[in-house]
C-alpha cells in the first residue's frame, strides 16, 4: 500500500458499513458482551442525513483502512459535553501512516463546518501521546471505570 488514502463520509460509501460495524464492535463492545448487531443497528444513525452523528471511513480505493466517528455524547460521566469525537480505529497494518491523525483530524474538521466551537474526545492513558501530538488538550483524567482522559480541542486550534 502506498500512503495515499481517502476518507469518505460512511454516507457517501455504504459499501464500508460493515467494516466499521465490525471493527467498532470487536474493539469496543465485543469484550463487554455486547452482540454485533447491536453496534450495526447503532451505526445505522450515521447513516442519516443528519449532521451528527456521522462516521467516516478512511480507505485505498476499495480496502478498508480504518474508521471515526462524530457522536452527541460519548460518556455519560459527562453529558454537557457534545459533540465528541468517537470510535477511532484503525487496522494495525495500516498504523503509523498517519491515517487516525487524518481520520481525527477530519472528524473534529467536519463538527467545526458544522458551527461547534469545541470538540471532546475520551481515551484511555495509553493514547496521551496520540492525541497530545494532534493538538488536543487534556483536560480531565481518570474518568470512569475505564479511567479515561477527556480531551478537547476548541476550533481555533483547528487546522
Amino acid at each position: 500500500m502506498t500512503n495515499a488514502f481517502t476518507i469518505s463520509d460512511l454516507r457517501q460509501r455504504p459499501e464500508f458499513f460493515d467494516a466499521v460495524s465490525d471493527r467498532i464492535w470487536r474493539a469496543w463492545w465485543q469484550p463487554r458482551g455486547y452482540p454485533a448487531s447491536s453496534i450495526s443497528h447503532r451505526l445505522r444513525d450515521n447513516i442519516n442525513p443528519a449532521p451528527i452523528p456521522f462516521a467516516l471511513v478512511a480507505h485505498d480505493e476499495d480496502k478498508f483502512l480504518g474508521t471515526a466517528s462524530a457522536i452527541a455524547h460519548d460518556l455519560a460521566e459527562r453529558p454537557q459535553f457534545t459533540p465528541w469525537v468517537a470510535a477511532v480505529w484503525v487496522d494495525p497494518a495500516h498504523r503509523g501512516l498517519r491515517v487516525g491523525a487524518a481520520l481525527v483530524d477530519r472528524a473534529a474538521g467536519d463538527c467545526f463546518a458544522l458551527g461547534m466551537t469545541r470538540v471532546y474526545l475520551c481515551a484511555r492513558p495509553a493514547r496521551s501521546g496520540f492525541y497530545g501530538r494532534l493538538g488536543w488538550t487534556a483536560i480531565e483524567h481518570g474518568v470512569g471505570t475505564d479511567d479515561l482522559t477527556v480531551w478537547s480541542k476548541a476550533a481555533a486550534a483547528a487546522v
